[in-house]
């Protein structure tokens, strides 16, 4: 059993496959049901899906894809996108979700993940955080579905959130997103520093060495999309995953 966590971040735009840059410029990828029966394959400890659109557009999450996801899924599987509601968690968990992310529902009131984690354990509740640096290179909490900032210090939220009962937190570097060109170790560290629950970093992993540099950094484990779907300087798909035996050398 790895000490840490490598987990393939699937986003979700209209029921198919894409990829994102800085949350921007979603590039088809395929079909996530063969993105899933690949990572089942290449023996992934733990999926992540996220619906980019589903809060953005104020839809329900869809229920027959997640279905057929779980079903399809060999490893515990985290969904998030459009959750607004208990009887919304209700349906996700029964579908076989292991874990359910929040973010735009609960950036305003945190009563939500306090519901959640009441009935269902905090284990199975995340929350996910955006930053966005702004051009000072201060770091900013950000909101997917609006674009703009809420005007809440990112530290604070994060904080009131694990208070909430948030089990793990989900932290995604927005300026990284895709890029492939390394973790922001600083924003990964600030967050290690102060919190109590798991810590999952996302954003910018390129190599196996960003994962090590985020681990080292503090994260309990990395979540990443790029690098598990492109290949090569021009981003053809294909979708990989590190050998075990590599991550053990890796993360220990």
């Amino acid at each position: 059993m790895l000490k840490h966590r490598v987990i393939p971040c699937l986003l979700l735009r209209n029921g198919g496959l894409v990829k994102t840059t800085r949350f921007a410029d979603p590039k088809y990828v395929g079909d996530p049901i063969n993105a899933i029966r690949i990572f089942n394959d290449k023996e992934v400890d733990e999926l992540m899906v996220l619906d980019i659109t589903a809060s953005k557009e104020k839809k329900e999450p869809n229920y027959t894809l997640i279905e057929q996801f779980a079903s399809e899924c060999f490893m515990p599987l985290s969904y998030g996108g459009g959750i607004k509601t208990m009887e919304q968690a209700q349906r996700l968990f029964n579908s076989g979700i292991e874990k359910i992310c929040l973010q735009t529902a609960v950036l305003n009131d945190l009563s939500l993940v306090n519901n959640l984690s009441a009935k269902w354990g905090s284990s199975s509740i995340l929350v996910s955080i955006d930053v966005k640096r702004n051009w000072l290179g201060q770091p900013k909490l950000y909101a997917a579905a609006t674009g703009k900032s809420p005007g809440i210090k990112w530290t604070d939220f994060m904080l009131e959130a694990v208070k909430a009962g948030a089990g793990e937190i989900i932290l995604n570097a927005v300026d990284r997103d895709g890029t492939m060109k390394g973790m922001d170790v600083e924003l990964i560290k600030e967050a290690a520093k102060i919190l109590s629950v798991p810590l999952v970093a996302v954003g910018g992993a390129g190599s196996l060495a960003d994962i090590k540099a985020a681990v080292d950094a503090g994260a309990s484990a990395v979540s990443a999309g790029a690098f598990f779907v492109f290949q090569g300087p021009h981003r053809a798909v294909l979708i990989t995953y590190p050998k075990y035996n590599e991550l053990v050398q890796l993360l220990g």
